[in-house]
């Protein structure tokens, strides 16, 4: 019996997503001819939920820099065409045609940005810079890779990229709690990117980290980028992503 071509797999890297996890893959699994998922020693359900969605678990360890896993998703598949996905994220039903539509033709580009519909406590964030938030996510196999080097990196991409018109659910941060709690591996991701630099701790850099950048990114977000909009929500992104700073900042004096 001929083996079925693989042409589209779905990638992503995961620890402890046991609350997401089966929404984003259920999403996918009815389209994607392979799904694979790279554990990093998940302690709750997500490799039990992985499995009961027919994806194939490569467990392995958690490192600092999370792209690494998610290179590693890439490298185990198998599809002429991949889709890298967070554990947050849903495709829509829309966004499935799209993509469906766009690999069944000869293409000309290597990778594709995808818009993504931003959710913050409950409430998609139009403003403040969160939408459309376009991620390159849909990549030609062979054509893509994680630099591996910053916290906010994409994906680099061998040749043309192209955009998808329909986008990402992406439901990050359903609390505050939550929130925090993703925040403090960008934030030691941050940390350990000072430290790469050796920044100087002097009056001058404190000043920079604790006051200057805190304050440029709250009114980056929340009046150049009208997150005010957003009432509340709004507000509140601003605020916590202005302290991404002072906190890697304290962490990085401190020798954390």
């Amino acid at each position: 019996m001929e083996k079925k071509k693989i042409i589209l797999s779905v990638a992503l890297a995961v620890r402890n997503e046991e609350q997401n996890l089966k929404a984003c893959l259920v999403s996918v699994k009815d389209f994607a001819d392979e799904i694979v998922v790279v554990d990093g020693g998940s302690t709750d359900r997500t490799v039990e939920i992985a499995r009961e969605c027919n994806a194939k678990v490569i467990q392995t360890d958690n490192p600092p820099m999370f792209h690494i896993n998610k290179q590693k998703a890439l490298d185990a598949c198998h599809g002429i065409w991949i889709l890298q996905l967070d554990a947050d994220e849903v495709v829509t039903k829309e966004l499935k045609e799209e993509i469906i539509g766009t690999i069944s033709k000869e293409q000309k580009a290597n990778g594709y940005y995808i818009p993504r519909k931003n959710y913050f406590l409950g409430h998609w964030v139009r403003k403040g810079g969160q939408y459309p938030d376009y991620v390159i996510r849909l990549v030609r196999r062979g054509k893509a890779r994680f630099p591996c080097k910053s916290v906010h990196e994409q994906i680099e991409i061998d040749g043309k990229v192209g955009y998808l018109k329909n986008p990402l659910l992406h439901y990050s941060y359903r609390s505050i709690a939550e929130y925090w709690k993703k925040a403090n591996t960008y934030i030691t991701l941050s940390t350990l990117e000072l430290k790469k630099k050796n920044i100087k701790i002097s009056f001058l850099s404190c000043i920079q980290y604790s006051l200057i950048k805190p304050i440029q990114t709250f009114f980056s977000l929340f009046i150049r980028h009208k997150g005010f909009m957003d009432g509340v929500y709004g507000f509140l992104f601003a605020l916590f992503s202005s302290l991404h700073y002072p906190i890697a900042w304290r962490k990085y004096v401190s020798g954390i």
